[in-house]
């Protein structure tokens, strides 16, 4: 008896891990070139499942996703999903510093789980310069059933991909940047991949999310709707105080999501985007249609803010996080006092523009990154020497008039450090930087040169957690991250010929514990190059 009560109690104990085990989405990507037509003529697209833009994943809080990607292109390739943290998992991150590519005529499968994340994300290929022809898609993250969201629930949602676009061939733009030479600027803006003809229908009266990605390779957009407002409600997985906006600013790899209600006569409003701080304004135009009307709402188009830099930074240092708000867990956002942890380590990036070998490069501190042809994170699994050091790129700047040069950039960093990265930018265009791994808090943007003293200017009370940030020209932008995802990172320009060119570098937060609880150990299917190709 008491061992059939037992083998009861068990058989219950395992049905309840079962009906417990988070949800798992199987996807079989193939990924081709086809023939688009987004600017109205034959070009050479890179598809997925014959899709341009990609397909749309829609996940929930700590869904296991798992993408087989086959690779029908003619060049190794890889996808990288923006903003997804991949809790100890860097192998999953899609990048060339934890991952070697595809070879073509083969495939790899993702595993990762959307853990402890809500939001809006997107995925794109992080090899060479595919994602000008394309392969990219939209990633969204709903909340658990049980978690509740700080908003009326929106009667349905609409993703919009906004970004730069060019009508010349990906590998004619990259022999450009090869040779040493700068890209010219895009022929236009697209939204989901199309010119002025997207079209998203909703009842009048409604409230609608409409989750807005910047996808493009080098242009902040402003994006505005005719007629009706935005109402902030997220940024890149963080709930937002909720304020009301004529337009937002969305640099090149952020992500926000806003609401809007359906309050104006029935007709068709024009959705509006437009590039920021470029010598040749760009517009793009989708409709807001109400239902049962096929005509225009008369008067202008809403204008495109100033061009003067000070708009965008006092509306940046305008978006603050909701604290009461509950995100992935029931926990409320505020409860986790950032600006109260003492800061372990202060990091200081400069970017600049270099000649190296009489060619353009892009450096941070000076150093231009290249690619080992062994994975980082392979060389670092494996005690593989000669692969990279930490020691190329230093914490601060070097003095004024260092030569660049080209090297690995590692940074050494010990897990569960709380650490200051200040991004000084000194050239005269934008910049927008990335962090995989982790989410930062944007605590400052300031005009001018960082100094100790700039920390009197932080926000340490609500800044918005994110994993893409600007920095406006001639200016600096700060963030404080925790450290808390061991493994090997990309922090990198998300402007994709400033990357290409070597302004990037990763970030190594390890501890001497091995031990499944913090890091997963190489997936066997994993893909090995470089001097780590005959290991495993």
């Amino acid at each position: 008896m008491k061992i059939s009560l037992a083998l009861a109690f068990l058989g219950i104990l395992g049905a309840l891990s079962v009906v417990a085990e988070d949800r798992y989405q199987f996807f079989t990507w193939e990924v081709t070139y086809g023939t688009i037509y987004p600017l109205g003529v034959p070009q050479q697209g890179i598809l997925i499942n014959g899709q341009f833009p990609g397909p749309t994943i829609d996940g929930i809080t700590n869904d296991n996703i798992v993408v087989n990607v086959i690779n029908k292109l003619d060049e190794k390739f890889l996808i990288t999903w923006n903003g997804i943290k991949q809790r100890r998992t860097s192998w999953e991150d899609g990048v060339l510093g934890t991952n070697c590519p595809i070879p073509p005529k083969s495939n790899w499968t993702y595993k990762f789980q959307l853990k402890d994340q809500i939001g809006t994300y997107t995925y794109f290929p992080s090899t060479k310069l595919h994602k000008a022809a394309g392969g990219f898609g939209a990633l969204n993250i709903a909340q658990r059933s049980v978690i509740s969201i700080p908003y009326p629930a929106p009667d349905a949602e609409f993703t919009l991909l906004v970004g730069d676009w060019y009508k010349t061939n990906h590998k004619v733009l990259r022999r450009l940047l090869d040779f040493g030479k700068k890209l010219p600027s895009p022929d236009a803006l697209l939204i989901n991949g199309q010119r002025d003809s997207a079209v998203f229908t909703g009842q009048a009266g409604k409230t609608y999310k409409f989750r807005v990605s910047n996808v493009g390779l080098t242009t902040s957009i402003n994006f505005r709707i005719q007629g009706h407002t935005l109402k902030l409600i997220e940024v890149e997985g963080a709930h937002t105080l909720q304020d009301t906006y004529e337009s937002l600013d969305i640099h090149v790899g952020q992500s926000v999501a806003v609401l809007v209600t359906l309050n104006q006569p029935v007709n068709g409003y024009t959705i509006v985007a437009t590039s920021r701080f470029t010598p040749i304004v760009l517009t793009t135009t989708a409709t807001l249609q109400y239902a049962g009307s096929t005509s225009k709402a008369p008067g202008p188009l809403p204008i495109a803010p100033t061009t003067d830099v000070d708009w965008s930074m006092k509306q940046a240092n305008s978006i603050r996080l909701n604290l009461t708000a509950n995100a992935a867990r029931p926990n409320p956002q505020g409860s986790f006092h950032y600006g109260t942890i003492p800061i372990t380590r202060t990091i200081i990036l400069a970017n600049s523009e270099a000649n190296i070998h009489g060619k353009l490069r892009y450096a941070v501190n000076r150093i231009s990154h290249i690619n080992p042809l062994t994975a980082l994170k392979l060389a670092d699994w494996f005690n593989i020497p000669g692969v990279f050091n930490l020691n190329t790129i230093s914490d601060v700047p070097p003095p004024a008039g260092t030569p660049a040069k080209l090297g690995t950039s590692v940074v050494g960093l010990t897990l569960h450090d709380f650490v200051e990265i200040i991004f000084q930018n000194n050239e005269d265009t934008i910049q927008s930087w990335h962090m995989d791994g982790s989410s930062f808090y944007a605590v400052g943007y300031e005009n001018g040169v960082w100094t100790p003293a700039s920390r009197n200017t932080y926000n340490l009370a609500d800044a918005v957690p994110r994993y893409t940030v600007q920095v406006y020209p001639k200016s600096w932008t700060a963030i404080l991250v925790s450290l808390d995802n061991k493994g090997m990172w990309n922090l990198r320009s998300a402007i994709w010929p400033r990357q290409y060119l070597g302004q990037e570098l990763y970030l190594r937060v390890w501890n001497n514990e091995k031990s499944l609880y913090t890091e997963a150990n190489i997936p066997d299917n994993a893909l090995l190059c470089g001097m780590a190709k005959h290991l495993h």
